[in-house]
């Protein structure tokens, strides 16, 4: 399947050029569509790019690709882009799916995914900090058994989180306790189904859990309030990305923020910036805040 949407913006009758960059091309890939769909996270990093993309005059289109796609894609690219200029929204991609990318004689930003060994320009959350900061708080707030709910699709937003969850724990001297990490699909309802099934298991509950984002913590939400488990008072929960329905679930989820329209703005800077500073490639990774609020209370459990 393949929208496409074009904005149009000029500056007194005339498009405004940045360093050879007019069209701008937007590629929301989808690899397996579990994480990357229609929600509120990126309908406003999408709108951050729309509104850099108007502001500086530059004509966008957005493109949503399927993995089922790519070859047809790749041959469009490798014999030219009409597009100067590629924002590649590359949340589920992992490194061998960027290479048709780099090969392209377009300007190109890869955006809400870390290479760590790929000469590109990249903007990206700081997952690690985040997730750090996330157990870190509830440590503070006395928990010392903490599981950790991770995606079962691990992409490298979450496989950063579990390294910052990690390492929070090592740093208070709380040892892992590998049975507290439990793999759930990154959807809501297979969230829910997971966690269902985990927790009708029989196993023995931590006191909170830190979640990969706050779709997978509201499933769990779900879950835990159906066994009767009542939340924050026996378990807390910290999920990730602070979506609207944070404010609606009850109770409302502590969770991370993450400026996404912010991330889109920067992208675009990002592309333009690179056009002048050829051959250099920076990467840009965006800090979380904590956003507290009623699924976490103090523990007074021991151990």
């Amino acid at each position: 399947r393949k929208d496409w949407m074009r904005l149009n913006t000029f500056n007194g009758g005339r498009p405004m050029l940045h360093g050879g960059i007019m069209n701008l091309q937007l590629i929301v890939y989808k690899k397996q569509g579990l994480v990357v769909s229609d929600t509120p996270f990126f309908s406003e990093l999408i709108e951050g790019i729309q509104r850099e993309a108007h502001r500086h005059g530059l004509d966008l289109t957005v493109t949503y690709v399927s993995d089922s796609e790519t070859d047809r894609l790749n041959a469009k690219l490798l014999g030219g882009s009409a597009a100067d200029g590629i924002i590649l929204l590359a949340t589920e991609m992992q490194p061998p799916d960027l290479r048709p990318f780099q090969k392209g004689k377009f300007r190109l930003v890869v955006l809400d995914a870390h290479f760590m060994d790929e000469p590109v320009e990249m903007v990206m959350i700081d997952n690690t900090q985040g997730a750090y900061a996330a157990v870190d708080y509830l440590i503070q707030s006395g928990h010392r058994r903490i599981g950790y709910l991770g995606g079962s699709l691990r992409i490298r937003n979450f496989e950063e989180r579990e390294h910052g969850y990690r390492m929070a724990l090592r740093h208070a001297g709380i040892p892992v306790d590998e049975s507290l990490l439990l793999s759930v699909e990154p959807t809501l309802e297979g969230a829910y189904r997971d966690c269902a099934a985990l927790f009708a298991g029989g196993m023995r509950l931590p006191t909170a859990f830190f979640a990969d984002n706050d779709i997978i913590a509201v499933g769990a939400i779900k879950a835990l309030r159906e066994k009767g488990v009542r939340i924050p008072q026996e378990v807390s929960l910290v999920g990730f990305d602070d979506m609207p329905v944070c404010t609606v679930v009850e109770p409302a989820l502590t969770t991370m923020r993450v400026c996404k329209r912010k991330m889109g703005r920067i992208a675009v800077r990002r592309l333009l910036e690179s056009a002048r500073d050829d051959g250099v490639f920076c990467s840009t990774a965006i800090h979380t805040d904590l956003v507290i609020r009623d699924s976490v209370a103090v523990c007074h459990e021991a151990g």
